[in-house]
């Protein structure tokens, strides 16, 4: 069925003795009776096949700086073209999209786009690539591949900005057709991830080192820091130097400031302090790009040399100042190199937010501009 807002045939799941479904994209493994949906309420079983519920439909598209995802080392100052579905995988308790990710009403998704009327829309809006966000691509990766498809045929580029909670056959078929991906390591214990997110640490590891070892995926991670949870200086001493033995010196990490949400509004804001003090650890243990994230910190936000400490990409939250890299990626004073996505010059596009409505096929149509806040919101 290519209708859009129709259930699509998917591929990853299989039949059991017992008479029930299994879908094979994520670890959960949810087996499922005729009418059943999965844990990410957006895969359902119908007849005999596993359907995407949610295929061509979105809760809303809207233009962000690319420093939004968060990404700085790819195409720093670009719009990029946000949207996502509904439904999630996980199920975190201190969700900052609950609204959506945790919505099991298809109602929420009042916007329709085809890949291709997606990839257009990108186009005339200036943006340069299109991201998956908001809700977790993993859950609708067939809507998520053919528009990352249809807008590497338009010369855009495709982010994911997910969990990376995901089996190793579809995520090898997702990220066939990603450029760019920041992923949420949500903690660094098996503890933070049973009890906050209803999930495990391990396939989000192994999701880490097959990008960084299997893929030419330019990847960041963040990881979003709660206090009493998962902000002691003990477990960002040993993420980062995990980080630094497993995926290297150059990957990217986002130390973010919690706000309480969801259903856990009791647990207060993120000191900017433990930002600062995550950073330094990381720095201190090897990881050459850190930044603090949700928290007006231009010092922690800004790119330096890694040899020389020049400054390369000034940031007060998402607009740019400074540009120190040359043409080719490198160093204007000293010639090294920045590990990245960048391009000649950078964006302007600053910190604006430019929510779009995409109302037929072929017709995009830029919604009232809201003004920044004067803290940018955790949407991701």
């Amino acid at each position: 069925m290519d209708e859009l807002g129709l259930r699509r045939p998917t591929t990853y799941w299989h039949r059991l003795d017992d008479g029930r479904i299994q879908c094979d994209v994520c670890p959960r493994s949810c087996r499922l009776h005729e009418g059943q949906r999965g844990m990410c309420f957006v895969r359902a079983r119908q007849g005999d096949a596993l359907v995407l519920t949610t295929y061509g439909r979105s809760s809303g598209f809207c233009v962000d700086p690319i420093e939004k995802k968060p990404l700085s080392h790819f195409l720093p100052g670009t719009p990029v073209l946000s949207f996502g579905t509904a439904g999630c995988n996980l199920a975190c308790r201190f969700c900052q999209n609950w609204d959506i990710s945790k919505s099991r009403e298809v109602d929420t998704l009042a916007d329709a786009a085809s890949p291709e009327a997606i990839a257009e829309a990108a186009l005339r809006l200036g943006c340069r690539s299109v991201a998956f966000t908001y809700n977790d691509p993993v859950v609708f990766m067939e809507y998520a591949i053919d528009v990352a498809d249809a807008c590497r045929a338009r010369g855009l580029k495709a982010v994911a900005v997910t969990a990376g909670y995901m089996n190793p056959a579809p995520r090898a078929e997702l990220y066939r057709h990603i450029d760019a991906a920041n992923v949420d390591l949500k903690g660094f214990t098996e503890r933070f991830y049973t009890e906050l997110s209803a999930a495990h640490l391990g396939p989000v590891l192994d999701t880490l080192r097959y990008l960084r070892h299997e893929t030419d995926v330019w990847f960041e991670i963040t990881n979003l820091m709660i206090p009493g949870w998962n902000d002691s200086e003990a477990e960002t001493d040993a993420m980062t130097r995990w980080i630094v033995d497993e995926l290297g010196p150059d990957v990217p990490v986002h130390f973010t400031a919690f706000h309480p949400d969801y259903r856990m509004l009791e647990t207060p804001p993120t000191p900017p302090a433990t930002l600062r003090r995550a950073r330094s650890i990381a720095m201190a243990n090897g990881v050459r790009y850190a930044y603090t994230g949700n928290t007006h910190d231009p010092g922690g936000q800004t790119t330096r040399c890694a040899g020389c400490g020049a400054v390369l990409i000034e940031r007060d939250w998402y607009d740019l100042g400074r540009w120190g890299l040359d043409a080719e990626g490198r160093c204007s004073v000293c010639g090294r190199p920045l590990p990245g996505v960048f391009e000649a010059r950078p964006g302007r596009w600053g910190r604006r937010r430019l929510p779009v409505r995409l109302r037929t096929a072929d017709v995009a149509e830029p919604a009232d501009v809201a003004e920044p806040a004067a803290t940018p919101g955790m949407a991701r």
